[in-house]
């Protein structure tokens, strides 16, 4: 038995990295998975690994029809929708503020925040049929901080953990759950700043690798975060063991947003010293 046994899943952004991941952790646990994306060659052979259980379709997240589209190609394929796992994404624009372009920033958030819109919209009316379902949107840790991500990405992010809380409050009227999910940062080909049919690139492994390090050194669990890692919060969510958790950002950073590690702290922070003691009346 499957976490996930007769659910229909869509996920977008599905052919590479966090969400080709989540594809297979979600097959494995028993669900029916559309995998939605823009990199057709590549998504195919995801769903023909995948089995029987997995088919993909062509889909622009920042094109309201084609979202529309692959919900509806999930509930003619399978009978209905029970999760939808928006995780569609790209760096999007970056540089100063004088540097970005409308284009750009229209772009970024198109992708980035009005997909989850679009998604959430079509998939409710598919959920509502089945009594309930579950709705999970990849936001970031960028969604939670400034600094660490480029304006338009950190601007979208912050959106799509607002528009989570909000949704979700509408929702749970219906049994529909939607939360979101705050990965730090993940070894991907997005994350090396790359398109994910690089992924085999000598440059982007060289760029990941310098990543690695970095993220190694300066996060309190000194590891790399992986696709599967994000893949396993996701089939909780997913998943009747989170029935209970709606409206929530689930944060999965390796304590990045925790602070500088311990290991990293001043030694006046982290070495144990004798407590000086003070005359009454002399504290100050």
């Amino acid at each position: 038995m499957g976490m996930l046994d007769d659910r229909v899943a869509i996920v977008t952004g599905a052919a590479s990295g966090i969400g080709a991941a989540t594809a297979r952790r979600f097959v494995a646990e028993g669900a029916k998975v559309l995998l939605s994306d823009i990199q057709d060659e590549v998504g195919e052979a995801l769903a023909t690994e995948l089995g029987p259980n997995a088919a993909f379709l062509h889909t622009n997240v920042a094109d309201e029809a084609q979202v529309a589209a692959a919900v509806s190609e999930a509930v003619d394929r399978w009978g209905g929708l029970d999760v939808l796992h928006n995780n569609a994404g790209f760096v999007g624009a970056t540089g100063s503020l004088e540097e970005t372009t409308d284009e750009e920033w229209n772009q970024t958030m198109a992708v980035l925040l009005s997909s989850v819109f679009y998604g959430t919209k079509y998939a409710a009316p598919a959920m509502k049929a089945r009594g309930g379902g579950s709705i999970i949107n990849t936001a970031s840790v960028c969604g939670l901080e400034a600094g660490i991500g480029a304006h338009a990405y950190t601007v979208a992010k912050h959106g799509v953990v607002g528009l989570t809380r909000s949704t979700a409050l509408e929702l749970a009227e219906h049994n529909i759950r939607v939360n979101a999910i705050c990965p730090g940062y993940i070894a991907t080909g997005l994350a090396a700043g790359r398109a994910a049919s690089d992924v085999d690139d000598e440059e982007m492994q060289r760029r990941l690798t310098k990543a690695r390090s970095f993220t190694d050194d300066s996060q309190p669990l000194a590891r790399t975060g992986e696709p599967t890692d994000i893949a396993a919060a996701a089939a909780w969510l997913a998943s009747d063991d989170s029935e209970w958790v709606t409206g929530t950002t689930q944060v999965v950073d390796g304590g990045l947003t925790l602070g500088k590690p311990w290991r990293k702290q001043p030694r006046a922070m982290t070495e144990q010293r004798p407590i000086r003691m003070y005359a009454p009346g002399s504290y100050r």
